[in-house]
């Protein structure tokens, strides 16, 4: 009896452990822009889904929600300080918590969603400050200002990152000459490594985790690089140069754009670099200390829109020619393209839903590398541009447009 009870006790204790530890982040599981959610609607009514409730004030932003079983955590920015907001699902707010000043130059307002892992929450302000909060009443835990602390060096339009997380380590890119990247601990704060990097700004990219047998890697991008570094001790294991443009025309604002988070199947790097090297396949060696380019297509040109791959297809946005495509993933070329705009791409339940610059939210789907509009509807409500990524959680699509989150009820009932 006495060692069934200590085999319960390790039981529960391994449970808790495994609870706490549960990591939410933007574009959701690994980043990878596909929700696995099921029995959606294949078909939206002509005024679209049914809004179930909107809230109209969570300040100007870019930002899209993070959602845990309970609760969503969302940025914003009112009279030119960065919110952190905590809503339950029904849309009503259960605590704000000022973090400090936000970016209130060229596209102002909130740009880094929040990043959950166990108890603690962890977001960066557009002035590149990192923020770690207590999730359930909002209290900020410890923080970090990228200029004070590590002498780094914000892009042109903000730093626009949410940060990453990997056990006891949280990864920021902080863009200076001396500290490029860091890791620090997430429980205080403290600095675990740093690399020089490059010595460039940091270039808007949320960074990628990818787990081999030997190592796991922090791929992330610079103002003209692609960086792999260890993320056990920091060292840079490789790197892909972005070389559209020549070492004296590298200045703030041009090539150096590169929101798009990276993904990984199969021994595979897929990155689409609209400002830099466009569509790019790189074969990973089997320890992780090598790249190998395979292919690049200069038409696969999406700045900040995310890719999602779905078995041999990429799908992503052009910017030159503002389109949806389809891209074959084993040869880089294209295999169709709809002349919708610009936009952002997630998938779910074998369908894309795509949200255009102007506004409007658009279901398709896929069948081998083709591409079908199927419905589409207009966000009305919000202000400014239309460039959050749409969010889907528990068969509800969430949509940001500036000041305003909706909430679309898309289950097939």
């Amino acid at each position: 009896m006495k060692n069934l009870s200590i085999l319960f006790a390790l039981i529960l204790l391994l449970t808790s452990s495994s609870e706490t530890t549960r990591t939410y982040e933007w574009r959701g599981k690994d980043r990878e822009g596909i929700y696995y959610e099921s029995n959606l609607l294949k078909t939206w009514p002509a005024e679209g889904p049914n809004e179930i409730w909107s809230v109209n004030n969570v300040g100007n932003g870019f930002v899209s929600p993070v959602f845990t079983d309970e609760n969503f955590y969302i940025t914003g920015e009112i009279d030119s300080m960065e919110i952190l907001f905590s809503f339950n699902l029904k849309g009503e707010k259960q605590w704000q918590t000022t973090l400090g000043k936000e970016w209130m130059k060229s596209f102002p307002g909130s740009r880094s969603a929040p990043t959950i892992a166990g108890d603690l929450l962890y977001v960066g302000t557009g002035l590149g400050n990192l923020f770690c909060v207590n999730r359930a009443d909002g209290k900020i835990v410890w923080s970090k200002d990228l200029v004070a602390d590590f002498n780094g060096a914000l892009p042109l339009h903000g730093h626009s990152e949410s940060a990453l997380i990997q056990g006891e380590k949280i990864f920021w890119t902080t863009g200076g000459k001396d500290n490029n990247v860091v890791a620090l601990n997430r429980f205080n704060g403290r600095l675990v490594w740093s690399n020089k990097g490059f010595g460039e700004r940091s270039a808007y990219n949320s960074p990628k985790l990818i787990e081999l047998p030997s190592r796991k890697i922090l791929v992330t991008f610079s103002a003209y690089h692609l960086m792999g570094l260890d993320i056990e001790t920091g060292n840079l294991l490789w790197a892909h140069e972005q070389d559209n443009y020549p070492q004296d025309k590298r200045l703030p604002g041009y090539g150096d754009t590169h929101s798009n988070t990276v993904l990984y199947d199969k021994g595979s790097i897929y990155y689409v670099a609209g400002d830099g090297n466009c569509g790019v396949k790189l074969k990973l060696s089997d320890d992780g200390k090598k790249i190998t380019e395979v292919w690049r297509n200069r038409g696969f040109d999406s700045y900040m829109g995310g890719i999602v791959k779905i078995g041999e297809w990429l799908y992503g946005c052009g910017t030159v020619t503002p389109d949806l495509r389809a891209i074959n993933a084993s040869t880089g070329q294209l295999t169709d393209s709809l002349r919708v705009g610009s936009g952002a791409i997630i998938a779910a339940d074998n369908m894309l839903y795509y949200y255009t610059q102007k506004g409007d939210m658009m279901l398709l789907s896929y069948n081998q590398g083709k591409i079908k509009k199927v419905s589409s509807f207009r966000i009305k409500e919000g202000n400014l541009q239309h460039f959050s990524h749409p969010v889907i959680h528990s068969g509800v699509l969430y949509q940001r447009h500036g000041n305003t989150l909706m909430a679309f009820d898309i289950r097939n009932k």
